[in-house]
């Protein structure tokens, strides 16, 4: 018979006892012949009493009691947990709001910028790629390519932005030739001097102000090679090279001759 019946069996027999037993402080008597008649039956059968002590009992007693005792710790431990889980995401949630928030003000901000400082700005947020090792020379020559290519990109934006501006619609503008000499057109007030000539030039244009017509005139010195002009006609003279102190025109034609 193993250790561990020997001992359920006391605990039964004393179960027992205890609950015949009366209540005031009869236990003890009764309980003295019974453990007696155990151990005299135990010596009989040739086994060894038991020698553990019944504390053991009371050990094992006490332990579902802890158990039951921290299964609410456990509980208010997890809920504890739960709340504080149940709270986090809301403390996240206002960072995460208030990042939402800056990038929104820094977007603004940076409209509110000139074109030239939001260049620099995507420029320095670009990230950095190595470029392969040249030497001054091909540094210089793939600059110039790029130059050349940046060149034509304006020249076709700007070919576009002029065509979508004039519509494609009505007269062509005249090609202007910023090097084309001047022509003007007057009146010979003297042709004394040999092979020059004096022209008049009117002007009439309205006052930018007062919006009257307002006449002017003014007069040049202009070349006659052939003395084909005479006071009185209507010419028309060209601008030249510098052929004396005052003479900077030059004789194209006579419109027409005076009467």
């Amino acid at each position: 018979m193993s250790e561990e019946e020997k001992r359920d069996e006391t605990t039964m027999e004393e179960a027992s006892t205890e609950e015949q037993a009366p209540a005031e402080g009869s236990g003890e008597s009764a309980a003295g012949p019974v453990a007696e008649s155990d151990s005299s039956s135990s010596q009989a059968a040739g086994e060894e009493p038991d020698s553990t002590p019944p504390a053991e009992d009371s050990s094992e007693d006490s332990e579902p009691e802890a158990a039951v005792d921290e299964a609410p710790a456990r509980e208010e431990s997890a809920a504890d947990s739960s709340s504080e889980e149940a709270e986090a995401p809301a403390d996240e949630s206002e960072p995460e709001a208030e990042e939402a928030a800056a990038p929104a003000g820094k977007a603004s901000e940076e409209d509110e910028l000139p074109w030239k400082e939001k260049r620099r700005l995507e420029r320095s947020r670009r990230p950095h790629e190595p470029r392969p090792q040249q030497t001054p020379e091909e540094g210089r020559v793939a600059r110039a390519e790029e130059r050349k290519k940046k060149a034509t990109l304006r020249h076709t934006q700007r070919a576009a932005a002029r065509k979508e501006k004039s519509g494609g619609t009505g007269t062509p503008k005249a090609e202007s030739n910023p090097n084309a000499a001047k022509v003007r057109q007057g009146i010979v007030v003297s042709d004394k001097a040999e092979k020059s000539i004096t022209v008049r030039i009117d002007i009439a244009r309205r006052h930018p102000t007062y919006e009257k017509i307002v006449r002017r005139s003014r007069t040049l010195h202009a070349h006659d090679e052939r003395n084909e002009a005479g006071e009185g006609d209507v010419v028309r003279i060209v601008e030249t090279r510098p052929l004396s102190k005052t003479k900077r025109w030059r004789l194209i034609e006579v419109m027409e001759k005076a009467k």
